[in-house]
């Protein structure tokens, strides 16, 4: 449970960086096709959680730059 809670406060960045690791675990010819189907659902659910942040940031600036061209 405290695994997935430091997973969700992990940043856009760290979350990315950790799909580019996951990716490198998928190209060692060594792997399993158990441990390869696990790899690969790891790595979609990490590129899941970065584009939901990377949309969140997007409607907070979408958000700040409407707030800035309404006259107050």
């Amino acid at each position: 449970m405290q695994e997935e809670a430091n997973n969700n406060e992990m940043s856009f960045e760290q979350k990315i960086a950790h799909a580019k690791e996951i990716l490198e675990k998928l190209m060692d010819p060594e792997i399993t096709l158990s441990q390869s189907v696990t790899y690969y659902k790891e790595g979609i659910k990490e590129l899941q959680e970065a584009t939901k942040l990377l949309e969140n940031a997007k409607l907070e600036f979408e958000t700040y730059n409407q707030d800035q061209k309404e006259p107050t």
